[in-house]
């Protein structure tokens, strides 16, 4: 059985945004395909994820017997016992939402996701895979546009330096764009989400 974390960073509801009915199809289709498998929500915002404080900071090389249910390691440590990701954001001013990279804030942390090494830091994630659900409001994999998209980007690289290198990323594009079928882009992204589900 597997562990399967699903982390959604959208302040729009359910059945309003756009990504989470590309991602909630994905995780539909997961669990018929996986009925065995532990799915875990993670919505950042009703969790009321916060920006750590300076004396969180001191937990960031936690102590020995700082325990698991600590509220600022807690997420760590949950993030390193899951075997899967799905990660389900908009892509925000080039980037991921700020509430998102909270969380990547409380989970990047060095003694348990990571480690420093003589030879630099080494990912303490290994063997486990993620999928990014985004969503778009235009083109950001064109040859113009494409190194101005920070991220999916961003996320593939975070998740690489603690260890998770299998990395698979679904994106619904140009879905602000005049004149264009959204609900058929995302219609097309909801049914490639169901096919990578089968065998994610």
């Amino acid at each position: 059985m597997s562990k399967v974390l699903y982390i959604k960073a959208n302040s729009k509801p359910d059945g309003v945004s756009r990504t989470f009915q590309i991602s909630d199809s994905f995780v539909e289709q997961y669990k018929k395909h996986h009925p065995e498998d532990n799915v875990v929500v993670l919505d950042l915002y009703k969790l009321g994820i916060h920006f750590l404080e300076g004396e969180d900071l001191e937990y960031h090389n936690p102590a020995p017997g700082v325990g698991k249910d600590h509220p600022v390691l807690k997420y760590a440590y949950q993030f390193l016992e899951a075997d899967k990701y799905v990660f389900a954001e908009p892509l925000w001013n080039l980037s991921i939402p700020a509430i998102l990279k909270a969380y990547i804030d409380y989970i990047c942390v060095s003694g348990i996701t990571f480690h420093y090494t003589a030879e630099g830091p080494a990912g303490l994630c290994n063997g486990k895979k993620a999928i990014n659900i985004t969503t778009r409001g235009g083109n950001y994999s064109s040859a113009i546009a494409k190194e101005y998209e920070l991220g999916d980007k961003y996320l593939r690289t975070i998740l690489g330096f603690m260890g998770v290198l299998d990395f698979t990323t679904i994106a619904a594009e140009q879905l602000d764009v005049v004149g264009v079928d959204v609900e058929e882009i995302v219609a097309k992204e909801i049914e490639e989400a169901k096919k990578i589900a089968e065998t994610f």
